[in-house]
């Protein structure tokens, strides 16, 4: 275990594990532009990415090969290849006493390990021993706003569904997505080869495997991430999700049951005070939240507000957010400035 949870107060040696993605091009992005301090940025990948070039703030760096030396001296890793690399590679990590902040599912429900929305649980990261968690993309958006919901009355049950969209299948989903909508407008319709259907002009339900319970693991991962990162163990959420063809922002339909009555004016008062939400909602226009309104932004959007008919005591909405930015990266990104001594006051 480290001897404190957070960063040094200095500049830092930063990995990111796996930087070639869409979410580590994004982590380059967004380090750049809240100027974390860096004073030395090692790229790390496959031996069939190394050697890859890549330009930041002004400087060449070459992408190397992941070996078991790679991280020492290294302060701070951004890990984004995938689960079955953050597993390979976590005891290396650890050895060399650099903190991982890991944006797959391999950590996730860890007993001891963090899992942390800024926003939300700020509070959880001090509890850390060498690994802290980003949550799953929907499960960020949607903690978002369930959250300071909570805080008004105790939340008893969520009924979500997602439209989920190409990023968060990674780069090569967005880029088939453009290639296939194109042949399909020229009359050319061809098959996915990244995804198990075409997104052109099509949705299906999330291709994430199906578990014996009938629900998906994309689902599974809402539902226990949520309870996880709220802290409410025994939460009643079912969620249903599904794959769209918008290239890089997620949306969601939410049904929030409480304890007690919420009235709207009430919940979209809280909604607005709320860090990292935008409100969008216009009646009389009939505008409310929609992917390109949150594209490359960091907050997500909530709007459509309402009673639900059928139950006094629920509330439904809607809300968009960025999956590869806060669903992502942003994330990741504002976890590791919790960490920065200057920045540890969580109040």
């Amino acid at each position: 275990m480290r001897k404190s949870p957070f960063l040094p107060n200095k500049p830092l040696t930063v990995a990111i594990l796996g930087s070639s993605g869409a979410v580590g091009c994004e982590l380059l992005k967004i380090l750049d532009e809240r100027n974390f301090p860096i004073s030395n940025l090692i790229l790390l990948s496959s031996s069939r990415s190394a050697g890859k070039k890549v330009f930041w703030k002004g400087n060449e760096i070459i992408t190397k090969e992941v070996v078991a030396n790679s991280f020492s001296g290294v302060d701070l890793v951004f890990a984004s290849a995938g689960g079955a690399i953050s597993k390979k590679w976590v005891e290396s990590i650890k050895k060399h006493n650099a903190i991982l902040i890991d944006n797959s599912s391999a950590f996730r429900m860890s007993e001891h390990v963090p899992l942390v929305v800024p926003e939300v649980n700020p509070e959880a990261v001090l509890g850390h021993q060498g690994i802290i968690a980003n949550p799953n993309c929907t499960t960020i958006l949607l903690a978002l706003v369930l959250s300071p919901l909570n805080c008004i009355s105790n939340i008893k049950r969520v009924i979500v569904s997602t439209y989920q969209s190409a990023s968060g299948a990674g780069q090569l989903a967005m880029d088939e997505l453009k290639f296939l909508t194109k042949k399909y407008l020229e009359g050319d319709p061809q098959k996915s080869q990244i995804l198990p259907h075409s997104l052109a002009f099509n949705l299906f339900l999330h291709n994430s495997p199906m578990l014996e319970n009938k629900y998906c693991e994309e689902e599974m991962k809402m539902i226990n991430e949520s309870r996880k990162i709220l802290n409410i163990p025994n939460l009643k959420l079912s969620a249903t999700c599904v794959r769209v063809p918008i290239l890089r922002s997620h949306s969601e339909a939410v049904n929030i049951e409480f304890e007690n009555k919420i009235y709207t004016n009430e919940a979209i008062d809280k909604l607005k005070e709320s860090r990292g939400i935008t409100f969008i909602e216009d009646i009389n226009s009939n505008r409310f939240p929609m992917p390109e309104d949150v594209k490359e932004k960091d907050n997500i959007a909530v709007g459509r507000v309402r009673e639900d008919l059928s139950n006094p005591n629920a509330l439904e909405l809607w809300l968009c957010g960025d999956q590869i930015r806060k669903g992502a990266a942003l994330n990741a990104v504002q976890i590791a400035e919790i960490l920065l001594q200057k920045n540890h006051d969580l109040k």
